[in-house]
């Protein structure tokens, strides 16, 4: 249960007095993704240990000026950071930690230390060429934080000052993690993204057995995806229909995780004759690391994934690695028939800004969004209609036509959610975090209706005793 700070006063006075009271105390401030997407970071303080979870972007348009202020904590004081894994909304201001005097231990999985990397420079690339102010850290920090970074396997137990920490696979992307804490017999999760069972590559999500308080992703609180089936026969739809009106398909994608997911299905699919070869440009440095990344550690990959590559054929989509900007250019250059995939994923920056003024423009084009857009975003606007889109400090209008594909999310519905829950055991106290404020609230009365837990929905900057 959760106190607040007189309530505890009280129980130490009755403990003073005698009476048989025992309590141990953590406590824990939510620094981000409070009612929004993205900004995730968790200061937990046990026993004089401070351990920070995730440090990450704010990137909705309205919040990114959080990302220049100065820390709410002391990063000095700080011990320990536990990352659950390298998206930036979750990794990114890692450097700027070292920057600021972090000089304790950074601890992940061994497959998001490697993703970390390229995170990080490309990140730091963003920075220096588009819109930001200035740039956050410098290359120095981000080595720092990479020799400072040990890495923890799945299902095994670190011992961080007397606090027990277990990472379990989450899922969500490549080296993806929960992360429990374990202090004198009380756990602390903290789901981080959870992923969707029965998805390309990777292995099912693997909830923590047990928890007292339990801070919870909400993203697709409220909502069902399609199944993966029904969203391929979308995909492979809007394709069909572009290519026959005679224009190209732009597709907004991660970098790391939604990428890996559409070459594997779209190469899949070919295979299976569902769809005629097809040339796939990938107009991303960054998700071309990322991918040789994933190539690299196939001890996470789920049995599908592993019979595949066991058993290589030849690719079947003519796949085009983009790597220089005249190259990027070249392809406006290309009119029709082609497949174009580019990050940012939320079309906030990179090369998808490009694509999208050659072709939003064009009756013939489709632009299909795969992934979560966060408020403001420049992907948002165009998912919910906007007639003109400001690219390139010109609006632009928007006349291709638009396909939105929840179905691909790397994120749990709502149902997948209740599913990871209904395991855990311990009746434990609620946060939810990681979602936009409807949506968890939604979320909360799915999870009161259900299970009965209390639920917490908390602000940027609150403070929560635990007893």
């Amino acid at each position: 249960m959760s106190f607040s700070i007189s309530a505890t006063i009280a129980i130490k006075n009755l403990f003073l007095k005698g009476k048989n009271v025992i309590i141990s105390i953590m406590k824990i401030q939510f620094l981000g993704a409070t009612k929004t997407v993205t900004g995730s970071c968790f200061l937990l303080e046990i026993k004089g240990t401070n351990i920070l979870i995730d440090c990450g972007f704010f990137q909705e348009d309205s919040l990114e000026y959080l990302n220049y202020e100065p820390f709410a904590f002391n990063p000095k004081k700080i011990d320990f950071v536990i990352l659950t894994h390298a998206h930036l909304d979750h990794s990114a201001l890692i450097p700027k930690l070292f920057r600021e005097g972090f000089k304790g231990k950074v601890i992940t999985t061994p497959s998001t230390k490697d993703l970390l990397e390229i995170m990080l420079f490309d990140a730091l690339k963003v920075q220096k060429n588009e819109h930001y102010k200035q740039p956050l850290y410098d290359e120095e920090n981000i080595y720092k934080a990479l020799k400072f970074t040990d890495v923890l396997k799945y299902n095994q137990v670190l011992n961080l000052k007397g606090i027990n920490l277990t990472l379990y696979d989450a899922g969500h992307i490549l080296g993806s993690a929960s992360v429990k804490l374990e202090i004198d017999g009380k756990n602390i999760v903290f789901s981080g993204d959870i992923g969707r069972k029965n998805y390309p590559i990777l292995r099912d999500p693997e909830p923590p057995s047990r928890a007292d308080w339990l801070v919870l992703e909400s993203t697709y609180g409220n909502r069902m995806h399609k199944t993966l089936n029904q969203s391929i026969d979308e995909l492979l739809q809007a394709i069909k229909e572009t290519f026959k009106r005679g224009g190209n398909v732009i597709i907004p994608a991660f970098a790391v995780g939604r990428t890996q997911d559409l070459l594997y299905i779209l190469n899949r699919s070919v295979k299976q004759g569902l769809i005629e070869p097809i040339n796939v440009y990938l107009d991303s440095p960054l998700a071309e690391e990322a991918t040789k990344v994933y190539l690299s550690h196939p001890e996470v990959f789920d049995d599908e994934a592993l019979k595949e590559m066991r058993n290589p054929k030849r690719t079947s989509i003519k796949l085009h690695f983009v790597k220089t900007v005249d190259e990027s250019k070249r392809l406006n250059n290309i009119k029709s028939h082609s497949v174009i995939i580019a990050g940012s994923g939320m079309c906030q920056g990179g090369r998808i800004i490009y694509h999208l003024y050659h072709n939003i423009h064009r009756e013939e084009c489709g632009i299909i969004f795969v992934g979560f857009q966060a408020k403001g975003t420049i992907g948002r606007k165009i998912i919910d209609g906007e007639k003109e889109i400001l690219l390139l400090g010109k609006m632009v209008p928007v006349r291709a036509k638009i396909y939105t594909i929840g179905g691909f999310s790397a994120h749990a519905d709502q149902s997948e959610l209740m599913d990871w829950l209904s395991v855990i055991k311990g009746n434990p106290e609620v946060f939810l975090v990681h979602g936009e404020e409807s949506v968890i609230e939604s979320f909360k009365n799915s999870i009161l209706e259900r299970f009965n837990f209390k639920c917490h929905i908390p602000d940027r900057l609150a403070v929560y005793e635990l007893t």
